[in-house]
């Protein structure tokens, strides 16, 4: 094996750019020629590769983001798609691709896979719904983003006396939800594994002002049937009595952006090297993710179509500790 590539794909995710320069830095030190691909799987049918050394992953650990560019593919997702990516591997003498990503981008990856291309998947998505990692890329820093959002806005709810719904990422997972509610002191997490009625939440803040609180928090993961928002119209359409003025805060793509924390950059490093490590050994056709706090490989086969199951014991500890 001579020339491996490594694209980003799907949303981007802080620690994404530690991960290229890991896997680049990894692939050259084994010997391989690195390329990288612009645009996800976009990219990859324009064939838009690009030579990349150690300088040229050089001051992007720190960096959020993904340099090299991350798009949405409707024609990969195609028969016909994933023979022309194909064609272009070819045409550039790619022996085998990297794929930084979460479950779409690994979809892609194993649909690769089953047309015989060495492929490795490596997880990267803040949703942490990728099944073969207890944590994907990213998830730490969305998290600890969403956490300081929910400090800051306890001060000024507490100052004010009012009650605050916050929507944080994580499409159809709770996880960002209810990790974010618990290490938080949120007075109620609605996430989309549990439906959570509008009642209830009205409850759980009404509660919390009869106990003598000045604030109340509730954290609405994005995927739930009742959004903030939808919560908060139906507050006022039903004249609610809460306690507080009510307020929503979205937190949207501010939990995509900024500095990855440590845990991010070092999961992402070892991971990359652990793809590079793969392919050394002839193996392929696995996604690279964080297994029982050690750097393990999973079949693609697998991962394809699976989803990373919710621990709804963490929604019981949440309720018990929200008092």
């Amino acid at each position: 094996m001579k020339r491996v590539a490594v694209l980003t794909s799907g949303g981007d995710a802080p620690g994404m750019n530690a991960a290229i320069r890991a896997v680049v830095r990894a692939g050259i030190g084994a010997g391989f020629e690195m390329f990288g691909v612009k645009r996800g799987y976009a990219g990859l049918l324009e064939g838009a590769f690009l030579r990349l050394d150690p300088r040229s992953v050089g001051g992007i650990i720190h960096a959020g983001g993904t340099m090299l560019g991350s798009a949405r593919s409707p024609e990969f997702e195609t028969s016909a798609g994933r023979h022309v990516a194909l064609t272009r591997l070819e045409e550039k003498k790619i022996e085998a691709l990297v794929v930084i990503g979460g479950s779409g981008s690994q979809r892609g990856a194993h649909e690769l896979a089953r047309l015989d291309f060495p492929v490795i998947g490596i997880a990267s998505t803040i949703d942490n719904d990728l099944y073969g990692t207890e944590m994907a890329i990213g998830v730490d820093t969305a998290l600890n983003i969403a956490l300081e959002a929910m400090d800051r806005l306890r001060t000024t709810a507490s100052s004010m006396e009012r009650a605050f719904l916050v929507e944080v990422m994580g499409r159809d997972c709770g996880y960002l939800a209810l990790m974010t509610g618990i290490a938080g002191g949120a007075e109620i997490v609605a996430i989309p594994e549990v439906e959570t009625t509008p009642e209830e939440i009205a409850r759980a803040f009404a509660d919390a002002n009869q106990r003598g609180k000045l604030h109340a928090l509730a954290i609405v993961a994005e995927g739930c049937r009742y959004n903030a928002q939808k919560i908060a119209n139906y507050f006022a359409e039903h004249e609610k009595r809460i306690g507080f003025e009510l307020r929503v805060t979205i937190l949207g793509h501010v939990q995509r952006g900024g500095v990855p924390t440590a845990f991010d950059r070092l999961l992402a490093t070892r991971s990359g090297v652990a793809a590079i490590d793969q392919l050394v050994q002839g193996k392929h056709g696995v996604l690279i993710g964080l297994r029982h706090g050690e750097i393990a490989a999973t079949p693609l086969d697998q991962v394809a179509g699976m989803k990373n199951p919710l621990d709804l014991q963490f929604l019981e500890l949440a309720r018990v500790l929200a008092q």
